[in-house]
C-alpha cells in the first residue's frame, strides 16, 4: 500500500507479509469485472491475489514479468510424502531456481499438463461412496481441488 522505497530496509512486517511468486501464474482477471485491467496471481499456496494496472499493455507488462520470475524461481516439484495411511499429500514445491533451458522446462510443463490431466479425469471417473465418511470425501475434494488448480 505504501510508496516501495529500495534505500528502506524491508521490515518484519513487510517480509511477514511478502508473496512468493515459485510456482505461481499471473493471468488477465477474466471473471472480475468491477475495475478495468485486473490480473489475479494465483500463489503455490493456493492464495489468488488481484492487481489493478494502469492500462491493458501495463497489465500484460505485468503478467510476463511475474510468469517470467516465476518460471525461474519453480524448480520441479519434489514427490509428495508417503505414508501409512492412503490419504493425498500434495507434492513439494521448492522455491529454487530451476536448472532447466526454457525448452526443457517448456517439455517438462508440457509433461506434467498431461499427466495432471489424465490424472483428473481417472480422479473424477472414480466419485467416493455416498456412504464414506467425511474424511475419505474431504480427501476427495482435496485431491480434486489441487488437480484442477494445478
Amino acid at each position: 500500500q505504501d510508496e516501495y522505497k529500495p534505500e528502506k530496509a524491508l521490515s518484519e512486517e513487510d517480509l511477514k507479509n511478502a508473496v512468493s511468486v515459485h510456482h505461481a501464474l499471473a493471468s488477465k482477471a477474466t471473471d472480475y469485472e468491477k475495475k478495468p485491467n485486473v490480473l489475479k496471481l494465483k500463489t503455490a499456496d493456493w492464495r489468488v491475489l488481484l492487481f489493478q494496472a494502469q492500462s491493458q499493455e501495463e497489465m500484460q507488462t505485468w503478467i510476463n514479468k511475474i510468469n517470467c520470475v516465476a518460471a525461474v524461481f519453480s524448480a520441479p516439484p519434489f514427490p509428495a510424502a508417503i505414508g501409512s495411511q492412503k490419504k493425498f499429500s500434495r507434492p513439494l514445491l521448492p522455491a529454487t531456481t530451476t536448472k532447466l533451458s526454457q525448452d526443457e522446462q517448456l517439455k517438462s510443463h508440457e509433461t506434467k499438463l498431461k499427466q495432471i490431466s489424465t490424472e483428473l479425469a481417472e480422479h473424477r471417473s472414480y466419485p467416493p461412496d455416498k456412504k464414506l465418511k467425511g474424511k475419505e470425501v474431504e480427501d476427495y475434494k482435496l485431491k480434486d481441488h489441487y488437480l484442477e488448480f494445478e
